[in-house]
């Protein structure tokens, strides 16, 4: 760590995990600020439920320690730590009998004493977190009732009505649709920013998990193979080597994993950019039809889902003047194609890269001779 320890609300020293006594992963070093988020990647059985279980000891480390608030976890009184942190796991709920309501509640048993009585301020939390994750007009509803993803975020709203300064979730988008991943992820954002709530949650959408970590930990094999933050850790081809990635891609630039390219020579060039052709690309991938495409600058939208879906891809670097010797090969390409798609824009191609006018021109006339259709947007 670079940092001292007491900058640290939340840390590991030399962790490690497993069950029966066998350590699957060892010396882990994790380490969060208050409202930072940190999450946990790697593929299916790498050990992120693993290393979560034990930071909230419901398994017993098998080494190491982990220290909140600059104490050894296992020093906290029962209900210091409740008070502290809390937790949404995976696993279902069995409270098929309480109204959603009821199941919040529940959240506030470090406050209620031995009876569980909610007071006016016990009541006022269940409102409030309720209404934080958009779940106050289930209050009265089945827990067993409602869907997964309702369930998800009224685990989430019992989580936060505990007050805590420290939340673990384990995968807690997996039942969410894109609307209320979204939401979700907006919230525990919002919820680290201004009440400098720290979180720690695993996740398999990469896309999602670069967008809102602060830290990143990469599970793999017997040890944490990369923790940063996600601009050291999804650096070109680490996702795919993390992964074992064979069939399709993962690219770190633009966040997207593709299916893997149609092969063969190209049948269809796609003169495009600014973003214009990601959609062309993707629906050639998925009709099998190889294709090549230019000519795109390095920084374009396009250049990323092109590396990873064309045959060929006919560029230039970032800012750069477009050379007479890639006009030459992306109109050696066309000619070779037996059909050719132009999503520039008109103006933006004459107005501002004479080059790409001059091969939307040249794309027209190729196929008048052939007497093929010149596909333009």
């Amino acid at each position: 760590m670079n940092a001292a320890k007491e900058d640290f609300y939340f840390y590991t020293e030399g962790l490690a995990v497993g069950y029966h006594k066998t350590p699957l992963i060892k010396g882990i070093a994790l380490s969060l600020k208050r409202g930072e988020i940190l999450t946990l990647i790697g593929p299916n059985g790498a050990g992120k439920t693993t290393i979560l279980r034990s930071i909230i000891r419901q398994l017993e480390p098998l080494g190491g320690a982990v220290f909140l608030d600059g104490k050894e976890l296992g020093r906290w009184a029962v209900g210091e730590l409740a008070a502290r942190m809390s937790v949404v796991l995976t696993e279902r709920v069995r409270e098929e009998q309480m109204t959603c309501r009821e199941v919040v509640e529940t959240g506030r048993y470090p406050y209620t004493g031995r009876f569980g009585k909610l007071s006016k301020t016990d009541r006022l939390a269940v409102r409030e977190a309720m209404e934080l994750v958009h779940v106050e007009e289930l209050a009265g509803e089945s827990f067993g009732r409602i869907s997964d993803g309702q369930r998800q975020r009224v685990m989430l709203a019992r989580a936060l009505c505990q007050e805590p300064d420290l939340i673990v979730l384990d995968e807690p988008t997996s039942y969410l649709d894109i609307r209320h991943k979204l939401e979700f992820l907006s919230l525990l954002q919002k919820l680290a920013r201004q009440r400098r709530l720290s979180v720690v949650l695993s996740m398999h959408e990469l896309d999602l998990a670069e967008r809102v970590s602060d830290k990143v930990a990469c599970i793999r094999g017997d040890r944490v193979d990369r923790f940063g933050s996600p601009e050291e850790v999804f650096t070109p081809g680490y996702i795919n080597r993390l992964y074992q990635i064979s069939a399709g891609s993962y690219r770190e630039q633009a966040a997207t994993a593709e299916l893997p390219p149609a092969k063969g020579r190209p049948q269809v060039f796609v003169l495009s950019g600014a973003g214009s052709g990601i959609p062309i690309y993707r629906r050639l991938q998925r009709q099998g039809i190889p294709f090549a495409t230019g000519i795109l600058w390095e920084n374009d939208q396009d250049y990323p889902v092109a590396q990873a879906l064309a045959s060929e891809v006919v560029g230039e670097k970032a800012f750069c003047r477009i050379r007479r010797e890639s006009v030459g090969r992306a109109k050696e390409l066309m000619d070779g194609c037996r059909e050719i798609i132009c999503t520039l824009d008109p103006g933006m191609a004459n107005d501002f890269y004479p080059e790409l006018a001059e091969l939307a021109e040249y794309g027209r006339q190729l196929q008048s001779r052939l007497g093929l259709s010149f596909l333009a947007r």
